[in-house]
């Protein structure tokens, strides 16, 4: 019997078309990541004003930066539940996009190594670097057009 191991995830995370879309991804969700994180820093300046000066303000500068504050939280809130929606069905579509390929590279590589039986790489404990056929999934994805 004839048997080899597949890390499944990381065939398809490793291939190039993965790699092209990780790019992509950045550069396309990299400004509301930005925005993201200035609201951050923003609110986390507040609160630490709030906090070392509080006690020391007049109550209307007080409660100007409590309000501030929430409308921060409030913004980053939404901006966050937002991008990870849109980061989610980026990801959805990319994987409804490379699971055929991925498949067809998979079936070609375990036909053309005659294997009876393959594993997923995460059930088993130790392997053979020989007997994992990670490397050449992820080539014969890559040779795919």
């Amino acid at each position: 019997m004839k048997i080899a191991v597949l890390n499944y995830q990381m065939a398809l995370l490793e291939s190039d078309a993965a790699k092209r879309y990780s790019v992509d991804a950045e550069k396309k969700f990299g400004p509301q990541l930005t925005k993201l994180q200035g609201l951050e820093s923003e609110a986390k300046r507040i609160q630490d004003r709030l906090g070392k000066d509080g006690d020391k303000m007049q109550q209307a500068e007080r409660e100007r930066l409590e309000l501030e504050f929430k409308q921060k939280a409030r913004d980053f809130q939404f901006l966050s539940k937002e991008l990870n929606e849109s980061k989610a069905s980026a990801d959805r579509d990319m994987l409804k996009q490379l699971k055929p390929k991925l498949d067809k590279a998979v079936e070609e590589v375990i036909k053309k190594g005659d294997f009876d039986l393959v594993l997923e790489r995460g059930a088993v404990v130790d392997v053979k670097p020989q007997y994992d056929i990670t490397r050449q999934v992820i080539e014969r994805m890559n040779q795919l057009r």
